[in-house]
C-alpha cells in the first residue's frame, strides 16, 4: 500500500516570525530521501528565512535547487534560482532584500495562491499568476527538472539568477552557454558574501551545474546589476550574473534537466547523464515518488485517523531529508579544498547536532543504521582531515559553530554501543577523548577541541557562568564513558563517568536547582527559575532537569517528592501548541524526553498521558503544523518515535522507554547488516485496543514473555519479534513492581 501518499510537504512551512508563531521553517519543494538536491519555491530572500519560502508570504521569485529544511537560523544554499516569465521584466527579483534595487521597481516577482499550490511526495507546482504561467519541479537525488507551461502565443521567457544565496550572495560566478540548449556554471559562496547565520556559520562551498533546455532559446543575454551585458557572449564572469533565455511563442511546455555537484563540472555532468539523460518528468516524478515509498516500507504503521497517518509519515518525511548526500554519482566529494573519494560509504552533510542527537538519530539506528554509520564516518572524516574535534553543526564539511556541547560525540559513542561500527572506531575515540580533554595536540600535529579551554572546566568539570554549556559537555562526558567501557579501556571509563557525576556540585540549595557558577565557584545570581542567565535556549526550570543519565540521582538531591511536584508543574503551566514556554517548552530541544522521566521514576501513567498531550497539541497539519523550528529532522523524529510508543532518553544508555503507541499496529523492517535480527527479521508493535481510545497500558509481553519494566533495550527491539501491548482507558501501572535504577554514591 502507498505510505508516501500521506506526505504534505506543505506542513510547517511557516518562516520568520508571524503573529507570535516562529514557524517550522520547512519548505514545500520536491526532494527524495537525503537526497543532495531539493528543488523548492523561494518567496523571499532575506530575514531570517532560512529556507527561502515562508507560507506567509504572497509572492514567488524563482525555484533554487538546494535548501535547508527547519533550520533556526539565517539559512544558506538556494543556489541557481530559475524563473519563467513573460514580456518584459526588472532584472531583480523585487523580494530579495539582501541585494536591493538600483535600476528596477516591481521586479520579476509573481504573485501566487495557496490554492493553486501542489505539493506532494518528490513534485511541487504553483501556478503565477502574474504570466499566467505553472510551474512544476520534480527531482532526482543529484538533478532537478522544471516544467514550464505558458499561455498561449505568450513571449515565453526564463531567468537564470546565478549570484542568489539565502541568507547573501554568491560572491562569484562562472558561467559558460555551451551549446543551442545548454548552459554550465560554477557558483563559488564564502562567508564573505553571507550565507549560514549571514557569514557567522563561515560556510564556504563551490556549486556546480549543467544544465539542459528542452527548446532551443531565440536569444541569451547575459547580465549584472540590473542592465544587460555586451551580446553574442557565450561566456560570463561576474558577482553579480544572471541570463535571461527567450523563446517567442512555445507550442509546448519547456523542460529543463539540471544536474548539480559540489566537485566539479564534470561532477555534474555525470549526476545529469547517470539520473535524468532524458526529458520525461512524468516517469522523474514517479521515480521521485516510488523513493518514498521504498524508504518508507521499512516502517509500516496502520491506523484509523487519517491526520495522525499524515502527521505520522510527513515527520518521518522530514526525519529522511538529511543528513544528505554531499558525494556524486562517482563518490567524489570535496572537504578541505581537496577531492575526496569513496565508496565504502556515503559522504553526507547538514548535522544539527544539538538538535538531532535526541530523537533522530536514536529512531535511525533502529529504522535507517545505514544512516547513522554514513553520518559517523562523513563527521570523522572531517575531523580526521582538520584534526579538530568531531564537528557540532556541519554543514559542507565545515562546523559552524551552532549551538553548544559535543553532539557529534555523543552521536557516534551511541551508535558503537549499539554495534555500528563500519568506521575506525580507535581513531574515532581518540578524537572524542582529546575533544574532552581539550588537548593541544593530537596524531603529531596542532589539535583544536571545540571543549573550552579553562581551568574551571578541565579541573572541576563546570563552565564558568553557563549551566548548559556545563550539563552537554557532561553529557558528553558519560556517552564517552560507555564508549571506553565498550573498548575495555576501564580507566577512561571510570574517569569519564566520574567527571559525568559531578553534576550536584552545581545544585544551588537556596533555590533548589541547578544553576551557573561564577569562575570562583560560587553561583551566579539568579532572579527566579524562569531566568535564563547562563543558559542557552531554555531557562532554569528547563535545563536544571537535563541529567538523562542520572534521573533518580537527580531526582533524590532535588527530594523526591519535590521532584515529582516540580515536574507535574512543569507540564500543567505550559501551553503545549505555542511557540514558546516558560515551564516545558516543546518547541526547544533541552525538554525533549523529559516526558518519559515520569517512567524512569515509577509513574508510567503519566508519561503515557504528557507524551500524548504533547503529540496531539504540539502536531498539526498546514503550514503552522509544527509548535517550532522543526530543527533538520528533530522535531519531526520525537513525533515518530513517540508514534512508535518509545523514547531513548539518554544517549549510550540504550534503553528505549515507552509510552502508549499512536496507532493500533506497526512494523519495522530491520536491517540484518547491523541488527542481529535473532528472533525475527521485522520489530512488530500490536495494540489490542484502538490506542486513541485506550490511552494507557496495562501490561506488556514481548515475544510471549510478560514485560515488568518500562523499557525495551536496542539489542532486544532489534533482535526482532512481536511487542504486545494491552490497554486500558484509565491509569494503571504495568510495572508496579519495577525498582528505578541509579548509579551507586561516587
Amino acid at each position: 500500500m502507498e505510505k508516501a501518499k500521506y506526505i504534505d510537504p506543505t506542513i510547517g512551512t511557516v518562516g520568520e516570525a508571524d503573529v507570535g508563531h516562529g514557524g517550522g521553517k520547512t519548505h514545500p519543494g520536491a526532494c527524495t530521501p537525503g537526497g543532495m538536491v531539493q528543488l523548492s519555491p523561494d518567496t523571499i530572500t532575506g530575514g531570517d528565512n532560512g529556507t527561502g519560502y515562508n507560507y506567509c508570504n504572497d509572492t514567488i521569485e524563482g525555484f533554487s535547487f538546494n535548501h535547508m529544511s527547519g533550520i533556526g537560523w539565517y539559512g544558506d544554499l538556494g543556489n541557481l534560482q530559475i524563473m519563467p516569465v513573460t514580456g518584459k521584466t526588472d532584472l531583480r527579483s523585487g523580494s530579495n532584500e539582501e541585494v536591493p534595487f538600483t535600476k528596477g521597481k516591481e521586479g520579476w516577482k509573481s504573485p501566487f495562491s495557496h490554492d493553486k499550490e501542489v505539493a506532494r511526495a518528490g513534485y511541487y507546482s504553483v501556478f503565477l499568476d502574474r504570466y499566467g504561467i505553472t510551474a512544476e519541479t520534480t527531482v532526482s537525488p543529484h538533478t532537478g527538472m522544471l516544467r514550464f507551461s505558458y499561455p498561449e502565443n505568450s513571449d515565453a521567457k526564463v531567468i537564470f539568477n546565478f549570484s542568489r544565496r539565502i541568507g547573501g550572495h554568491a560572491d562569484f560566478q562562472k558561467i559558460k552557454i555551451t551549446g543551442e540548449k545548454s548552459i554550465e556554471g560554477e557558483i563559488i559562496c564564502t562567508p564573505k558574501g553571507g550565507g549560514f547565520g549571514r557569514g557567522g556559520g563561515n560556510i564556504s562551498y563551490n556549486f556546480y551545474f549543467s544544465l539542459e533546455m528542452s527548446e532551443k532559446a531565440e536569444e541569451m543575454q547575459f547580465f549584472s546589476n540590473e542592465k544587460f551585458v555586451d551580446n553574442n557572449i557565450t561566456s560570463f564572469e561576474n558577482e553579480d550574473a544572471g541570463l535571461l533565455c527567450s523563446f517567442g511563442s512555445l507550442e509546448k511546455p519547456l523542460e529543463i534537466r539540471c544536474g548539480i555537484s559540489y566537485v566539479d563540472i564534470e561532477g555534474a555532468r555525470k549526476n545529469l547523464e547517470a539520473e535524468c539523460p532524458t526529458f520525461d518528468f512524468d516517469k522523474m516524478e514517479k521515480n521521485a515518488f516510488d523513493s518514498w515509498d521504498k524508504a518508507f516500507s521499512k516502517i509500516q504503521v496502520e491506523g484509523t485517523d487519517e491526520t495522525d497517518l499524515k502527521i505520522f509519515y510527513t515527520c518521518l518525511y522530514h526525519v529522511l531529508l538529511d543528513p544528505r548526500t554531499m558525494a556524486d554519482v562517482d563518490g567524489r566529494f570535496p572537504l578541505d579544498g581537496k577531492i575526496l573519494h569513496t565508496e565504502s560509504y556515503t559522504h553526507r552533510t547538514m548535522f544539527s547536532g544539538w538538535d538531532v542527537y535526541r530523537s533522530e538519530f536514536p529512531l535511525l539506528t533502529v529504522i535507517e543504521p545505514e544512516i547513522v554509520n554514513d553520518e559517523v564516518n562523513s563527521l570523522l572524516k572531517i575531523a580526521e582531515t582538520k584534526n579538530t574535534s568531531l564537528p557540532a553543526w556541519e554543514l559542507m564539511g565545515i562546523d559552524a559553530g551552532c549551538m553548544v556541547g559535543d553532539p557529534a560525540l555523543i552521536v557516534t559513542a551511541d551508535a558503537f554501543v549499539k554495534g555500528i561500527r563500519n568506521y575506525d572506531f580507535k581513531k574515532a575515540y581518540e578524537i572524542a577523548k582529546a575533544s574532552a580533554l581539550c588537548k593541544k595536540e593530537l596524531f603529531g600535529k596542532p589539535f583544536k577541541s571545540l571543549r573550552p579551554d579553562c581551568k574551571q572546566y578541565l579541573e572541576k568539570a563546570f563552565v564558568p557562568k553557563k549551566i548548559s554549556e556545563t550539563l552537554e559537555f557532561l553529557l558528553a562526558d558519560y556517552t564517552l564513558s560507555q564508549f571506553a567501557k565498550e573498548i575495555n579501556n576501564n580507566e577512561d571509563s571510570e574517569y569519564f563517568l566520574s567527571r559525568a557525576m559531578r553534576y550536584p556540585e552545581n545544585y544551588n540549595k537556596r533555590l533548589g536547582f541547578l544553576i551557573s557558577r561564577r569562575k570562583n565557584g560560587w553561583f551566579c545570581f539568579e532572579r527566579d527559575i524562569y531566568d535564563g542567565i547562563g543558559t542557552v535556549e531554555s531557562n532554569i526550570f528547563q535545563q536544571t532537569w537535563f541529567v538523562p543519565y542520572d534521573v533518580v540521582g537527580l531526582s533524590r538531591l532535588f527530594g523526591e517528592k519535590r521532584t515529582i511536584k516540580l515536574l507535574e508543574r512543569f507540564f500543567e503551566e505550559a501551553d503545549l501548541s505555542k511557540l514558546w514556554n516558560e515551564s516545558y517548552n516543546h518547541s526547544n530541544e533541552p525538554c525533549h524526553n523529559i516526558t518519559h522521566y515520569f517512567n524512569i521514576l515509577g509513574l508510567p501513567d503519566k508519561t503515557q498521558y504528557w507524551t500524548r498531550r504533547v503529540q496531539k497539541e504540539a502536531y498539526r497539519t498546514g503550514a503552522f503544523g509544527f509548535c517550532g523550528n522543526e530543527d533538520v529532522g528533530q522535531l519531526s523524529a520525537w513525533y515518530v518515535l513517540s508514534a512508535l510508543g518509545f523514547a531513548q532518553v539518554c544517549p549510550a544508555d540504550p534503553k528505549y522507554y515507552m509510552n502508549t503507541p499512536l496507532f493500533r499496529t506497526c512494523k519495522i523492517a530491520l536491517d540484518k547488516k547491523y541488527h542481529s535480527c535473532s528472533v525475527s527479521e521485522t520489530f512488530e508493535i500490536v495494540c489490542d485496543k484502538n490506542p486513541l481510545e485506550y490511552p494507557y497500558i496495562s501490561s506488556l509481553s514481548f515475544n510471549g514473555k510478560e514485560i515488568t519494566r518500562p523499557y525495551l533495550t536496542y539489542n532486544e527491539i532489534t533482535s526482532g519479534g512481536v511487542l504486545n501491548f494491552t490497554l486500558s482507558k484509565t491509569p494503571c501501572n504495568a510495572f508496579e513492581n519495577y525498582v528505578p535504577e541509579s548509579f551507586p554514591d561516587m
